[in-house]
């Protein structure tokens, strides 16, 4: 059996899982700390089904904290950035467009040295050992954390973000050290900024696994925990202290995947409303479309793998204004049980209009009973409207596509939506956030840019599908249910050499019990 776990802006949703099959599901409010909410999640799953703490083979978590500590810059520790590439790339130094707090948060210290290399592997200017080692005496000297280093063009040849790394890790021992080639894309200034956010990051991540490990283990529950990637895939804890920006955006990737098994649709919309916020995404092949885009992550420019999500401020508890009237974007938050009319509270919300409409029955009904029939239906009309505006900007073409919808705050739609073919509403479609991270798998992905002067297009796609394959098991996949489920491969024709840019994904099932102890 499988607990997953996906915390929210208003509710922290647990379910139990065997296979495929919900034993038990929970839903609680958000806690100011997050980590208590997840305990009391744990505690209603267990006496709710009934299960012995040693049934419970894994814990999966989508998570919230990492996201959060970067878009209100709090919890970051100081960080180098050390860039490799001089002489080129003075004009644009590392963290150039951070806003001005961020940039304060993480108290950064700049390096540009020499290094690099062209598209096709070679290099720039060659690694400058001597000066590493003055990089490395000056850093003694700062009060820095955590490293960050990033090289020209280091998704093709990583070699001397490698030779950097040791060198400066030698020299201080102790300090965690991201490397751009294992995080971000091809595009320097933006694969540089998410291996940034990952460097500050660090120690953050090992407290929030610790307090994971610790709620566990105040359970009695020892099976090992896994958090959610924002791919729709699974990483063991140790690689979540090392990669914590993986876990981005992870709550609607978690949401598209449980859609996907609940609705039993692989290709489709997915609408997911939470208490505060409305997401509305893509599957494809049953995984969420990635964005093709650089993504805004606290007002920085990242490359990293995203998946393609609009969201928009509408959800149960937001707020309802006026006689016209207007919903959210601003929500009660996880103070939807004490403020909303139908919980004895003086707010209207979106979820009173649902209850006074018979949309969904909780509460007290009849304090909202009273309510202007014409105001509600006004009200429930424009969340629609915008719902189905939302869906209707991320299709790709303009045929009615069949739409998923789930998260609590689901019960603002009827039984239809302009633009869908149909509207699916799943059972259990209030936890599918939850249900999402208990069934995911494991992954890999490469993307490089490969010059087919040097080998042929069908060797670069099997050298790509070999990578990510390895980078799945790696992760904890077990080896024979790895499976490729996307490959692209986009000639480059301005660029001399006969380059073509690849990426490929893998997936498989997670191999349990790999990570024990971690």
């Amino acid at each position: 059996m499988r607990i997953g776990i996906d915390v929210g802006g208003t509710n922290t949703d647990a379910v139990l899982m065997d296979g495929v099959r919900v034993l038990a599901e929970v839903k609680t409010g958000t806690t100011a700390d997050v980590t208590s909410g997840i305990v009391a999640a744990l505690r209603g799953l267990v006496e709710q089904s009934g299960a012995s703490a040693s049934d419970i083979q894994a814990v999966m978590i989508g998570t919230t904290h990492f996201t959060n500590a970067v878009v209100e810059a709090k919890r970051l520790v100081p960080t180098a950035v050390v860039r490799l590439g001089l002489p080129a790339t003075r004009a644009l130094p590392p963290l150039v467009a951070w806003p001005p707090r961020l940039r304060e948060a993480i108290a950064a210290h700049v390096y540009l040295c020499q290094g690099g290399h062209e598209f096709d592997g070679r290099e720039i200017s060659p690694l400058d050992r001597d000066e590493l080692l003055r990089v490395a005496e000056d850093m003694r000297g700062r009060s820095v954390r955590s490293i960050a280093i990033s090289s020209v063009f280091s998704p093709v040849n990583a070699s001397l973000e490698e030779e950097a790394a040791a060198i400066l890790g030698e020299e201080l021992p102790g300090l965690p050290i991201s490397l751009s080639h294992e995080i971000g894309r091809i595009g320097l200034l933006e694969r540089e900024n998410a291996t940034v956010m990952n460097a500050c990051l660090r120690d953050l991540a090992e407290q929030i696994v610790a307090a994971f490990r610790s709620a566990l283990a105040e359970l009695g529950i020892e099976a090992p925990v896994y958090l959610s990637q924002n791919d729709g895939t699974l990483m063991s804890v140790d690689f979540a202290e090392s990669y914590p920006v993986a876990t981005f955006a992870s709550g609607p990737t978690n949401s598209m995947r449980g859609a996907a098994l609940l609705s039993g649709l692989e290709d489709c919309a997915v609408v997911d409303i939470g208490g505060t916020t409305s997401d509305v995404g893509v599957l494809q092949r049953g995984f969420p479309r990635e964005a093709s885009v650089s993504v805004d992550i606290g007002g920085v420019r990242t490359n990293f793998r995203m998946p393609d999500v609009l969201s928009l401020g509408l959800g149960g508890g937001s707020y309802v204004r006026g006689n016209k009237p207007t919903i959210g974007p601003d929500s009660v938050g996880y103070e939807l049980p004490s403020q909303a009319l139908v919980f004895g509270g003086e707010t209207l919300t979106a979820s009173d209009l649902a209850v006074a409409a018979g949309r969904a029955s909780f509460g007290d009904p009849s304090a909202v009973a009273g309510l202007d029939a014409d105001l509600v239906r006004r009200g429930l009309a424009d969340a629609e409207r915008m719902l189905a505006e939302t869906v209707d900007r991320m299709k790709t073409s303009p045929d009615p596509i069949p739409v998923v919808v789930v998260g609590g705050g689901s019960i603002l739609l009827g039984d239809e939506l302009p633009g869908a073919s149909r509207l699916v509403r799943p059972d259990h479609f209030a936890v599918a956030n939850a249900i999402g991270a208990a069934i995911a798998q494991v992954g890999g992905e490469v993307e490089r840019v490969f010059s087919l002067d040097q080998l042929t297009r069908d060797a670069a796609l099997d050298q790509a599908k070999s990578e990510a394959t390895e980078k799945a098991v790696a992760a904890g996949a077990t080896a024979s249910s790895v499976r490729i489920v996307d490959v692209e491969d986009v000639p480059l024709p301005y660029i001399p050499g006969n380059a073509t840019r690849i990426k490929v994904k893998a997936v498989g099932d997670l191999e349990l019990g790999r990570f024990d102890g971690a």
